[in-house]
Order: structure tokens, then sequence, then C-alpha cells
């Protein structure tokens, strides 16, 4: 079976990726880089979707920074999440 996917559903989609690299992502963000400070809602966030996608040490990194995080980031970065999880899914 094979499935045509026409180029407007996809246009102005990200790319859809791994746990593991959102994994990574989410280390990056939990140390910065590149001479930028560390954020901990980008970080909850993709180690959220990692989690999401099984990542057992997504989930311990993700509920270590919660322990560090006020109730108004956690929201922010499940925010981020799940508009990541739209611009991923087709409508």
């Amino acid at each position: 079976m094979s499935m045509n996917v026409g180029a407007l559903a996809l246009d102005g989609a990200e790319v859809i990726l791994s746990s593991d690299e959102m994994y990574r992502l989410g280390l990056a963000a939990s140390i910065g880089e590149e001479g930028e400070g560390a954020s901990l809602v980008l970080a909850h966030k993709w180690f959220n979707l990692a989690a999401m996608q099984g990542h057992m040490e997504a989930r311990t990194y993700r509920a270590e920074l919660a322990l560090e995080m006020s109730q108004d980031e956690i929201a922010e970065a499940q925010r981020q999440a799940r508009e990541y999880l739209a611009s991923v899914r087709p409508n």
C-alpha cells in the first residue's frame, strides 16, 4: 500500500524527531550551548516529548527539572510541547 501526501499538507510542518534526538535537545537546553544560558522550559519541553515516546532517561530528567521549576514554567513547557506536536501532525 502506498500513500501519496501532497506537498501542501507538509508545508510549514516541522521535522518529526526521534525520542533520542528530543532527549539530546533537552540535554543541550538544560546546560546551555553556544553562549546561551540554560533554558529549563525548553529542556522540559524536549524531555517531555521524548518521554511521551517512551524514553526512560528523559522521564527521569523531566521529573528532576520539574523540581526546580515554577508551575508557570512547567505549564509553558507543556504548552510548547503541545504546539510542537500540532506542528508535526497533518490536519
